[in-house]
């Protein structure tokens, strides 16, 4: 009791300080957040770019005039042009990277504290430049907002990840103390039994069983508590992957300890009152090892709401209806899940019993029959054995719906990667040297027509400057285009009424402030490009020979392609950052903040599912030793009879396997179930998750199987006198 409490305690702690450390993280990057003012003696502009997977983020600082000025904290002052103050990690990328310098112009002068970043591993710069050098310069009043800034999961997916690591890790968790509190009461019945035939009375008995459950649980509480911050230290240090913490940020709060302390012996408590009334109100019963109720079936109709509603929403998507979004899909589908878990947890003992007198009658088979017997007899026990490991798999399915929920919104799946750069933001040069860089495979120059000032609602034309192989290098496929001639791309689809017709006239504006007036041709070429891209339906393509000179860089943007490789985008983004430091870059498909979060999302989970492994197994464990502990008198009566050893740890394996194997299929069917329900009411383009089901499938196999095997070593031949006399 004291083992598992103490094992359970330091899993609840971990699953406690998750929010805590990602609310530390927010709020140190709130503080820094630059607030813009009127007029101040700095001015300052932000950038957030990706490095590859990898959010980096400056902060460009000039002084416009003498004066104190904010300053962030982690520092002691603003650096001066030509310095920068990096994070540590940032340092280090910088020093194993040379050609990544230009990402941060300037002398290193300086580190960013703790106090400053949101955790060790951010990439983070604060760079002095001159006010001249920032393309979009804003006065500066101070540091800190009053809102949530740069949050390392938003508030959305930060109740997803609450609710997931529930299903996957508290439920368990219940389950396993509960079990080992059942073990430790089970251990003690006949003693309790014995207390209760020589005069306690039968409060006075449930009192002694739960008191001794509190004990051991507030021991194994203090030892669990330890274990995890001895464990929070090095993890801290070592950190997962793409998110480290401090170390102070994973130590437990004060209400974390205290349900820690008082929730772990309430628990116990609670179970060892239920656990001790058979001793208490049946004491010869238990002397004498008397036949027990049948489970009840009420807790299998939890299972008639649960899978009626995601099997609802599973109907719909089939008959091509979109449930997505609104306020009743987020409450019905979480409340849908959890009444699911409860109902295979609690319709498990009566259907197993009802399956176990089914295969008895049949069995022709010595083991199979006194295994399915003993089931028959005796449900409730596999529910102790198998509840653990049915409620992790069907967690580890939830588990792949809000990963791929979340992977949809951040990853480009096409074969090639657009960066997007504002010609406004370039010299001609860097414009030059930009098409030069190595992995860019092809460039495309794109110009918006001109707009009168105050029209919000007026027409426009997007036209790209560029040649048919130009355009055929970035898109699937480009048919009819003609070299030398302005052509229209088409999608094949019809024109909307918003869409440039043949014959209309759009003008651009030039350097010089004049207008060249472009007119939408007839001739048009059928386009399939890659989504999203900046090659869309109804834009022109425009060879350079006949591209109007002179067209102003406000309106235009220049687009580097390069292939979707994560070196090669790498790299490319390193060259960007060489060349323009100051400019903003947009890799189009890539939501850069949106791939960071799925990567924390990753490893959070990842450590949801390890701890709800751990208590999955270790609940297991702890069972089959009860019911090794249970059963010693049969197992020596069955030897008496002549039972072989073989025969006997066929019996404790089918016992195992049979339960065991009814409750997997009914969490992967039910989980599977589920995941589809989330997927289908988040609105996403995957709405059945076919490649995950043989994962999941293969998992419920080498569980069974894994725990078959673990189930034979529990069987001994060893003839003990106090048995016999016993039974």
């Amino acid at each position: 009791m004291a083992f598992g409490s103490a094992l359970g305690v330091a899993c609840l702690a971990a699953v406690l300080t998750i929010p805590a450390i990602l609310e530390a993280h927010d709020v140190r990057t709130t503080a820094r957040s630059p607030k813009a003012a009127q007029q101040g003696n700095v001015v300052y502009q932000n950038f957030v770019d990706p490095y590859g997977s990898r959010p980096l983020r400056r902060t460009f600082l000039a002084r416009t005039g003498p004066g104190e000025a904010p300053t962030p904290p982690g520092i002691t002052a603003l650096p001066g042009p030509g310095e920068a103050v990096v994070s540590p990690e940032l340092r280090d990328v910088l020093a194993a990277h040379p050609n990544a310098s230009g990402l941060v112009p300037g002398r290193v002068t300086g580190i960013i504290g703790p106090e400053g970043l949101g955790g060790p591993n951010e990439l983070y710069a604060y760079v002095g430049t001159t006010p001249d050098k920032l393309t979009e310069p804003r006065a500066l009043d101070r540091f800190g907002s009053s809102h949530l800034q740069d949050e390392i999961v938003d508030q959305e997916t930060l109740g997803i990840l609450r609710f997931t690591l529930g299903c996957i890790v508290l439920l368990p968790l219940v389950v396993f103390l509960s079990v080992c509190a059942r073990l430790s009461g089970e251990s003690r019945a006949r003693r309790l039994a014995a207390l209760r035939l020589v005069g306690l009375s039968i409060k006075d008995t449930v009192r002694v069983n739960a008191a001794e459950n509190v004990a051991a649980a507030l021991l194994g509480a203090v030892l669990g508590l330890a274990g995890y911050l001895g464990a929070n230290e090095v993890m801290a240090r070592i950190g997962l992957p793409g998110f480290q913490w401090y170390p102070a940020d994973g130590r437990p709060e004060g209400s974390t300890v205290v349900v820690c302390l008082v929730g772990c012996p309430a628990l116990a408590w609670i179970v060892g009152l239920y656990s001790g009334r058979r001793a208490a109100l049946s004491p010869i019963a238990v002397r004498r090892t008397a036949e027990r109720r049948p489970p009840r079936r009420i807790g299998a109709l939890l299972l008639v709401p649960g899978m009626g509603v995601i099997g609802g929403y599973c109907v719909m998507s089939v008959m091509g209806r979109d449930p997505s979004g609104g306020s009743a899909s987020s409450t019905l589908v979480p409340c849908a899940v959890i009444l699911t878990g409860a109902g295979l947890v609690f319709g498990l003992p009566p259907v197993t019993a009802w399956l176990a007198r089914r295969l008895a009658g049949v069995s022709r088979s010595l083991p199979m029959t006194l295994a399915m017997r003993r089931t028959e007899v005796d449900p409730g026990s596999s529910l102790r054995v198998v509840t653990g490991l049915v409620l992790l798999v069907f967690g580890a399915s939830l588990t792949q719906g809000v990963l791929i929920e979340l992977d949809q919104v951040s990853r480009r799946t096409a074969p090639l990667q657009e960066y997007v750069i504002q010609m406004k933001d370039l010299t001609p040069a860097q414009r030059q040297q930009l098409k030069k860089l190595p992995g860019v495979r092809t460039h495309l120059a794109s110009y918006s027509s001109w707009t009168p000032p105050g029209s919000r609602y007026s027409k426009g034309l997007d036209v790209v400057v560029g040649t048919c192989e130009q355009v055929a290098a970035v898109a699937i496929s480009v048919q009819g285009c003609v070299d030398g001639k302005v052509m229209r791309l088409s999608d094949g689809q019809p024109l909307s009424e918003y869409d440039p017709k043949p014959g209309e006239r759009f003008p651009f504006a030039l350097r010089d402030g004049r207008k060249a007036v472009l007119t939408v041709p007839e001739a048009s070429a059928e386009l399939h490009a890659y989504q999203p891209s900046v090659l869309l339906s109804g834009m022109l393509l425009v060879p350079p020979s006949l591209a109007p000179a002179g067209l102003a860089a406000e309106a235009g943007s220049l687009t580097l392609v390069s292939g979707a490789e994560d070196g090669t985008v790498r790299a490319v983004l390193d060259g960007i950052g060489a060349v323009a430091p100051t400019a903003e870059v947009e890799a189009v498909g890539i939501v850069i903040e949106a791939l960071a979060q799925l990567a924390v999302i990753r490893s959070l989970l990842g450590v949801g599912m390890v701890l709800g492994l751990v208590v999955g197994v270790a609940a297991f464990v702890v069972s089959v030793a009860d019911r090794a502990l249970e059963r010693r008198g049969q197992v020596v009566a069955l030897g008496l009879l002549g039972a072989r050893a073989g025969t006997l740890r066929v019996v404790q394996v089918v016992q195992v396997s049979v339960p065991l194997g009814v409750g997997l299929g009914g969490a992967v069917v039910a989980g599977w179930l589920a995941e589809a329900s989330y997927l289908i009411t988040g609105g996403g383009a995957v709405h059945w998750d076919w490649e995950g089901l043989p994962v999941l499938v293969g998992s419920a196999v080498g569980v069974l199987v894994v725990a078959g095997i673990a189930s034979v070593p529990v069987v001994r031949r060893h003839v003990d006198p106090e048995h016999i006399r016993r039974d």
